[in-house]
């Protein structure tokens, strides 16, 4: 395994990292103190941690992470952490010149254990890689595509026979996609293959596009584990996935839009991903069988595109999706992407297209949205949308995940329920597949 691979929420690496910091810690405290050094440590001990809470609020006020608070769990590890680095750059005062090393030294790996517990608690950066925004996974060799079938005769689920010597679980990695027709600057995109994608004569399967959030990374871990755990009881049958990138090299929020500023998201997304699935995966080459999916800016991506091109999926998942695209920066987005035209925005949101779209135009069409009990935002974001989408003729399932913020969590249930409700409709599985 490549250190870029290492998994940073469970597993060794947090063990070793905590480990580290509490030994860094004891360290500090154990020496014999003066009254002044121990003013001072304490001093910083107490400013550290009322400014780890002051920065938790200011955050919130901001919304530099979107309109959700951030989860309970970051006031105590910021306070926490910073409390630590106050004390030990306090306990510098009257230390010998090693100690005063070692406190430095201190404030660097209680800043580390910090970013992993913190990370952890989010759950969206499984791996070291993805926490600094590259892929950690090797380029995936695609097998032979040859010819597709529009419709299956028989649903996948009564035809497929698992041959013998069927891997357990699929194959992740990545894959360049041209951006031919937008010039977009997307990294390369996840691939998901499950088992039988990956057996001789493998069966047309159904397509997944898939998008993560702002600021993300088109990972493909949370959809892969999940798709394993559905392939493994339903004889190895899930969608093939590609987490197409959206947001781009630059990690903006493109609004799921084309425009100079930020470049043709849209395009690269609609044209180039799916022409490029077209041509190299073994893809049912219906629209029925294929799905639109997001979390969080995905997830406003993903009814946007759903609303906007009935033809080309015939299913949308919204897992924790904002209510429609820039939601969390419409001033700049009007600016930037739609040059100031506040009703060229107005246009472009989903609930808007839903309603304005000709009686019939989404007959046939399967919508999941679902969010966190504890994630109220975007709780009446999904409300909201699945409304619209109910109205506007789509079957639609809206689910709330018990006791779920706006995590990674929310994300891997939120998959977990969608996949329930789509693989009948996918034809991987006979009834529901909990």
């Amino acid at each position: 395994m490549q250190i870029w691979q290492l998994p940073i929420i469970d597993g060794a690496v947090p063990i070793i990292v905590y480990t580290i910091a509490g030994a860094f810690l004891l360290i500090v405290l154990v020496r014999r103190w003066n009254r002044r050094a121990m003013l001072w440590a304490a001093g910083g001990a107490l400013a550290g941690a009322g400014l780890g809470v002051a920065l938790v609020h200011v955050v919130d006020r901001m919304q530099l992470f979107g309109p959700a608070p951030l989860p309970g769990f970051v006031v105590p590890w910021a306070a926490g952490v910073l409390a630590a680095s106050g004390f030990a750059l306090g306990a510098l005062v009257g230390a010998r010149w090693w100690r005063r090393i070692v406190s430095a030294l201190a404030v660097l790996v209680f800043l580390v254990a910090a970013a992993v517990g913190i990370n952890a608690g989010f759950g969206l950066n499984p791996t070291l890689a993805t926490l600094f925004g590259v892929s950690g996974y090797d380029p995936l060799e695609l097998p032979e595509v040859g010819p597709t079938t529009d419709v299956p005769s028989v649903p996948l689920a009564q035809s497929f026979v698992p041959p013998a010597g069927m891997p357990t679980k699929g194959s992740r990695g990545t894959q360049v996609i041209p951006a031919t027709a937008s010039g977009f600057a997307a990294r390369p995109a996840g691939i998901y293959l499950p088992p039988a994608a990956l057996v001789p004569n493998a069966p047309a399967l159904p397509l997944v596009i898939m998008m993560m959030g702002h600021p993300g990374n088109p990972d493909p871990t949370a959809i892969s584990d999940v798709l394993d755990e559905f392939a493994a009881r339903n004889h190895g049958l899930a969608p093939i996935v590609i987490v197409a990138d959206q947001v781009g090299s630059a990690n903006a929020d493109t609004a799921c839009a084309d425009s100079a500023a930020l470049g043709r998201a849209r395009t690269y997304v609609t044209q180039d991903v799916v022409a490029w699935a077209k041509a190299h995966l073994r893809i049912i080459n219906d629209p029925a069988f294929w799905t639109i999916a997001g979390y969080s800016n995905g997830g406003g991506c993903a009814i946007s595109f759903g609303a906007d091109y009935p033809a080309m999926w015939k299913n949308i998942l919204d897992i924790s999706g904002e209510p429609f695209p820039g939601s969390e920066q419409v001033a700049n987005i009007t600016k930037t992407v739609y040059g100031g035209s506040s009703e060229a925005f107005e246009a472009s949101k989903p609930v808007n297209i839903l309603a304005a779209a000709p009686a019939g135009t989404y007959a046939g069409m399967t919508a999941v949205f679902t969010a966190g009990s504890a994630d109220p935002a975007y709780m009446a974001h999904a409300d909201t949308l699945a409304a619209a989408a109910r109205k506007a003729g789509m079957a639609v399932t809206r689910y709330d995940i018990p006791g779920v913020g706006h995590t990674g969590d929310a994300l891997k249930l939120g998959l977990v329920e969608g996949f329930t409700v789509l693989y009948p409709v996918l034809g991987l599985s006979v009834g529901q597949t909990r």
